[in-house]
């Protein structure tokens, strides 16, 4: 049995007025061909960033093994308990 996933996709059509100079840059660092690509990439990313969770959040939440070493992984060693 088949099934075919349809993911629906909505797209948002806009006009906003963009520094040209930043505009190069990122184009020039990302190297995407078009406005479009930099600011869909540039949205996505900032999501993404600002998605996962802050690591201060965090604290006291997390409970380590009493022989957890950082300094083990850090330095890539197997002997890690």
């Amino acid at each position: 049995m088949c099934h075919n996933v349809y993911k629906e996709v909505y797209r948002m059509r806009t006009n906003v007025v963009i520094d040209d100079d930043v505009m190069q840059k990122a184009m020039g660092l990302s190297r995407l061909k078009t406005k479009k690509e930099v600011i869909d990439r540039a949205l996505r990313e900032f999501v993404e960033i600002h998605s996962r969770k802050d690591l201060l959040d965090l604290r006291g939440q997390i409970q380590f093994a009493d022989n957890y070493d950082y300094t083990a992984l850090r330095e890539g060693r197997r002997d890690i308990g």
